[in-house]
């Protein structure tokens, strides 16, 4: 008798146990990975993760009656803890789409084009077309800092490594961070000449520290054709085959790029809102 109520009591708790994984699964929450050194578009406030990402994925655990809840991780590790889907469901980090992310993900449809930024000491002597940008030649011979596996860092590394790379057999380094606050340190300790970075967490790093300031950054122009921007576009990514989050996430997005009367969008608010500008 104590042997099956011994039996019946164990089914008891592997039953209550499945029920309390289930419940535990993500089933009532949308796991978003980010790494929140990145402002505006995620960073810390005190303890908090606060940013025009989190604004966006607030709306989308809304439309789909879910809490959302931000982890911050290195932002090398996103994409494929996104494309695992085990332990996030979806990257929100002003992710730049590419060619081999969308190999591992599924992206959300864009909601920001970005140019490039260089940020240098304010006291450099660093060469600028008329003050307007700097050019990759501009940046020969000199140390780099980026965010490890960003943009910045992707463009850099081919300029600098790759045969048909501008800053190819230049004497020219690379120096990785794990954050763009950290690698934008490392000018006022010289372990880096500039730092490459996207252009709004260039623009929200400077306004902090009067010491650096930030410029476009191009390509030379060939056989006159005119200097272009580096750019990219930011987009949500989920793990592939999550419809139901892909598509709240893009009903969301579409509703929040509509311009008002004034020619702005939802997000072009959110973006003056965490620079500190509205």
């Amino acid at each position: 008798m104590k042997k099956l109520i011994a039996l019946l009591l164990a089914a008891l708790m592997l039953v209550s146990t499945t029920v309390l994984f289930t419940s535990c699964s993500g089933d009532e929450e949308i796991i978003v990975q980010t790494n929140a050194f990145f402002a505006p578009f995620e960073y810390y406030d005190g303890t908090e993760i606060k940013g025009v990402d989190v604004e966006i994925m607030a709306k989308v655990g809304e439309k789909l009656d879910k809490k959302v809840v931000f982890k911050n991780v290195e932002f090398s590790a996103i994409i494929d803890n996104v494309a695992e889907g085990k332990v996030c469901d979806a990257g929100a980090a002003g992710i730049t789409i590419t060619d081999e992310r969308k190999e591992k993900v599924d992206f959300s449809i864009p909601y920001y084009t970005s140019v490039q930024y260089v940020i240098y000491a304010a006291d450099s002597d660093i060469e600028t077309k008329n003050g307007k940008y700097i050019v990759w030649e501009a940046l020969k011979g000199m140390t780099i800092g980026t965010q490890t596996d960003t943009t910045g860092w992707i463009y850099a590394d081919g300029e600098i490594n790759g045969e048909e790379g501008v800053l190819y057999k230049t004497d020219t380094e690379l120096k990785n961070f794990d954050n763009a606050q950290l690698a934008a340190d490392g000018i006022k300790s010289n372990l880096v000449d500039v730092v490459i970075i996207d252009e709004l967490p260039a623009e929200y790093i400077t306004s902090k520290n009067k010491n650096l300031k930030c410029l476009p950054l191009y390509y030379s122009g060939a056989d006159g054709e005119e200097d272009a921007p580096v750019e990219e576009e930011y987009a949500i990514c989920v793990t592939k085959g999550n419809d139901e989050l892909l598509k709240a996430i893009n009903e969301v997005l579409k509703d929040m790029m509509v311009k008002d009367a004034n020619g702005e969008t939802q997000i072009d608010k959110l973006l003056m809102k965490h620079m500190g500008l509205a």
